[in-house]
């Protein structure tokens, strides 16, 4: 009976820490969403907060059922649950093996959808300080290179644009000076009029999307060791539920025997 509680509390922590987890980015995508102004981006591919909001519902649905399920001993809502996360975890392999064996297609569709989140900067607050930290941290701009900022209305470097930001690049482009106690948000004007070797001595030329697999390649142990222990995770979830259905299972023909016996003993 011990084993049996241990399996079902340890099932029920598990879930509901996730379940809380959901919530809260539940509660702030809400909030971005909120906070925000009406006329912005509203697709799942390049809108932070709507990914928030879709990612947290799953999880919560999910690790409701687990929860509940696992508090209450019902055989359905674990069986859902579990039947959830074969799925998942099933999704899960399978995108990683569509990313090593198809990898240029991969990248290609990576490349079309970060150029679409650089046409829509501007548009969508999330969306842009998404962009500004991705290019801060990787020290990176564009999707390929610098230029690539052309694709976006403000930075479009043509003659007819009117924009005071045309043939620039967003500040999150510019190398940080050393002791730099105020922000020029303006360091990134006319960059793109530059050739490389010029532009490189005021902001990072490389395109983000390179630098993301050179970081992903430099940093396999890490990225491989949080895949596994996801995966690891899920299937220990995915186990304690398992064993609890069988638990139940079992529970339940030991009290149908007891019955039975009992009802033959006092016919």
């Amino acid at each position: 009976m011990r084993g049996y509680r241990g399996v079902k509390y340890t099932l029920f922590i598990f879930c509901y820490f996730f379940w809380v987890v959901s919530a809260i980015l539940i509660a702030v995508g809400i909030y971005a969403k909120i906070a925000r102004e009406k006329d912005v981006v509203d697709t799942l591919t390049v809108d932070p907060a709507l990914l928030l909001i879709v990612v947290g519902s799953v999880m919560f649905l999910i690790t409701f059922l687990g929860c509940f399920g696992a508090l209450r001993n019902t055989i359905c809502l674990l069986k859902t649950f579990v039947g959830l996360l074969v799925a998942i975890l099933l999704l899960q392999i399978a995108a990683a093996f569509v990313g090593y064996f198809f990898t240029d297609t991969v990248m290609e569709r990576t490349e079309r959808l970060m150029m679409k989140a650089i046409e829509q900067y501007r548009e969508d607050q999330d969306l842009e300080n998404a962009i500004d930290f991705i290019q801060k941290k990787f020290q990176c701009c564009g999707v390929e290179s610098y230029k690539n900022w052309s694709r976006n209305v403000y930075f479009e470097c043509s003659d007819t644009n009117p924009s005071l930001e045309a043939c620039g690049v967003p500040f999150s482009c510019c190398i940080g000076l050393q002791n730099q106690t105020v922000l020029n948000t303006m360091c990134g004007y006319g960059m793109q009029q530059l050739e490389e070797k010029l532009a490189r001595q005021h902001i990072f030329t490389i395109g983000c999307l390179d630098k993301i697999v050179w970081w992903a390649k430099h940093n396999l142990l890490l990225v491989a060791g949080l895949t596994a222990g996801l995966l690891l995770l899920e299937v220990c979830m995915i186990a304690l539920a398992a064993v609890q259905i069988c638990w139940i299972k079992n529970l339940f023909k030991q009290t149908n025997l007891s019955r039975q016996v009992a009802s033959l003993l006092l016919d």
